[in-house]
C-alpha cells in the first residue's frame, strides 16, 4: 500500500516525499509541475504528471496504484494573485479537491491529511490564534482553503472519510541535507526573496507596507521549518491510522517575527547588508498572524526542533548558495 502525495513536486510536498521514503513508505506523486519540479523527486517514486481537476486521469491513477492514504498539498497559494483572480483559485483549489475526494471515495480510500493555512482566520481578534477562533478569510486563497476543509467535513458525514487539516502560515527553511529547497517561478516568499538579494540576484528587498499596527509597522508572521512541518503531517497520518477522529490543528511556534526582523536575521546569517525599500501594502495581507500550536503538541505529541528563525534561514541559505539558479542549475540535486 502506498501514500499519495498530491502536489508532491512542490516545495513542501517534496520534503514530505523524502521523509516518507526514509520511513520505508511507497510513495505516489501527482503534480502538474506548474510550480513544482520533477528534479525535486527521487527516482523511486511513482510519478504522475497531470492536472488534479482531470477526473479521468485521477481515476486512472487510483485504479493503477494501491493507495491507502493521501497527503494533499496541491493548490494555488499566492494571496495577491488570489485577490486578482478569485475564480481561477476556486477552480484550481476547490474543484481539484472535489475531484480528489471523489476518486478517494470511489476507490475506498478514507484517510487524508490536508495542507491548510492560518489565512482561513483572516484578521484574528486575538493572537496566538487557537483552532476555535472564527474563520473569516480576508482573501480568496484563505476562503478556498476554508471551503476545502468544509468539503472534507461533509464527506466524513456522508462517506466515512477521516481527515486532519493542518493550518499553518509561513513555511521556511530547506532539507538539512541541502538536497532540496524552495524554488518558485516567480519567487514570492519572503525568505528566498531576501536571499536573492544576498546572492546578487536582486538589488533590494521590498517591504510591502510599513504602516501596519505592529511595533515596527511591518507584518508579523509565525514561521515554521519545513522539516518540522512534515513531521506533523506524518504524525497526523499515524493519528488517523490508529482510528482517531478527524481534527484540525494549527502549526506554529507561537512566536511572531516582523518582515524587518526577518531581514535583520538574514543579514546575520549571510553577512550581506541586504538593502531594503518600502513599497505599497498588498491587498489581503493581515497585520499579524501567530498560530497557537498547543493542541497539536498535546494531541499528536508534535515537538518541533528547528524553531530558531536563524536556523531556518541558514538551511535555506545553504541550498540557495549551492543552487543559485534553483532546479535549473544542473540536475545533480535530484537525488
Amino acid at each position: 500500500m502506498s501514500v499519495l502525495v498530491a502536489g508532491g513536486a512542490g516545495y513542501i510536498g517534496s520534503h514530505a516525499v523524502r521523509q516518507l521514503l526514509a520511513k520505508g513508505k511507497e510513495v505516489v506523486v501527482l503534480d502538474q509541475l506548474t510550480t513544482g519540479h520533477r528534479e525535486a523527486l527521487p527516482d523511486e517514486v511513482h510519478f504522475y504528471e497531470g492536472d488534479l481537476r482531470d477526473r479521468t486521469f485521477v481515476q486512472q491513477m487510483f485504479a493503477q496504484e494501491s493507495i491507502d492514504e493521501v497527503l494533499m498539498f496541491a493548490a494555488s497559494s499566492l494571496v495577491g494573485e488570489s485577490v486578482e483572480r478569485p475564480l481561477a483559485y476556486f477552480d484550481n483549489n476547490v474543484h481539484g479537491t472535489e475531484v480528489l475526494l471523489e476518486a478517494m471515495i470511489d476507490h475506498g480510500v478514507r484517510t487524508i491529511v490536508f495542507s491548510s493555512t492560518a489565512a482561513v482566520y483572516g484578521e484574528p481578534d486575538e493572537v496566538p490564534i487557537v483552532e476555535t477562533a472564527k474563520t473569516e478569510p480576508t482573501n480568496p486563497y484563505g476562503d478556498t482553503k476554508r471551503t476545502m476543509e468544509r468539503m472534507m467535513k461533509w464527506c466524513e458525514e456522508a462517506h466515512g472519510l477521516r481527515y486532519v487539516s493542518l493550518r499553518y502560515f509561513n513555511v521556511a527553511g530547506a532539507a538539512e541535507s541541502g538536497v532540496i529547497g524552495e524554488d518558485h517561478r516567480p519567487e514570492t516568499h519572503l525568505i528566498p526573496i531576501i536571499l536573492e538579494v544576498a546572492l546578487g540576484k536582486r538589488e533590494a528587498i521590498t517591504i510591502f507596507g510599513d504602516d501596519y499596527p505592529t511595533p515596527d509597522g511591518t507584518c508579523i508572521r509565525d514561521y515554521i521549518h519545513v522539516e518540522d512541518l512534515i513531521d506533523a503531517h506524518l504524525l497526523a497520518l499515524e493519528h488517523l491510522r490508529k482510528g482517531n477522529a478527524s481534527d484540525i490543528f494549527n502549526l506554529g511556534s507561537s512566536n511572531g517575527f516582523s518582515v524587518k526582523e526577518m531581514i535583520e536575521a538574514a543579514r546575520k546569517v549571510t553577512g550581506h547588508p541586504i538593502p531594503q525599500k518600502i513599497g505599497e501594502r498588498r491587498s489581503g495581507d493581515p497585520a499579524r498572524l501567530i498560530a497557537s500550536s498547543e493542541k497539536v503538541k498535546r494531541t499528536l505529541d508534535w515537538q518541533p526542533s528547528r524553531t530558531n528563525v536563524e536556523k531556518m534561514i541558514a538551511d535555506a541559505w545553504m541550498w540557495h548558495r549551492k543552487f543559485p539558479q534553483g532546479y535549473e542549475e544542473d540536475g545533480t540535486n535530484e537525488n
